[in-house]
């Protein structure tokens, strides 16, 4: 049975979870929506690269993870996902430097490409909303050491977050690389 400083330590996890699960969602909308954008350089041009091999090794370190905890390799998986979690991190100001000073770019693909494109996005964007609350609370379970309830999480968690960052190298590929604006 959970003592009260302990049950008192969970609500304040849960609320801090919930609020950043509120929060970024509305932020990034609202720098979405900016009819201006700052002026920070030519660098931030670039960003869009960066967030496609941010996702990419994301999707790598999400995958050797999984490889790891199955091969009972508990140190390399939490290293693993330490570094997925690191990633996200990077890539969420990556994200947000980027809409700050760029308008966002618009797919260029036709037809049932288009269609295909317009899927991805709208699974990946739904999806980017919901895993963020799961893979906090995975994370904070696992430092916690609550393994069960970590591994209870982590079984949803997991998937979802391996499938938003394969389909933001896609989102990446088909905008930036196979249908880029001319």
């Amino acid at each position: 049975m959970e003592n009260a400083a302990n049950i008192e330590n969970r609500k304040k996890s849960n609320l801090f979870i919930n609020l950043v699960s509120i929060v970024v969602p509305v932020v990034v909308a609202v720098l979405l929506g900016l009819p201006n954008k700052l002026d920070l350089g030519e660098w931030t041009k670039s960003l869009p690269h960066a967030i496609g091999l941010i996702n990419t090794l994301t999707t790598v370190a999400l995958a050797a993870g999984f490889v790891f905890i199955k091969s009972r390799k508990i140190g390399l998986h939490r290293a693993m996902m330490t570094a997925s979690f690191a990633l996200g991190a990077l890539f969420l100001v990556c994200y947000v430097l980027y809409h700050l000073t760029n308008p966002a770019n618009k797919f260029n693909g036709e037809g049932f490409v288009r269609y295909f494109y317009l899927f991805i996005l709208a699974t990946h964007v739904g999806l980017s909303l919901v895993v963020l609350p799961l893979v906090l609370r995975a994370m904070y379970f696992a430092v916690g050491g609550e393994f069960v309830s970590h591994r209870r999480i982590a079984r949803f968690a997991y998937p979802i977050w391996l499938y938003v960052s394969v389909t933001g190298v896609l989102v990446y590929l088909f905008v930036y690389q196979l249908f880029p604006v001319k």
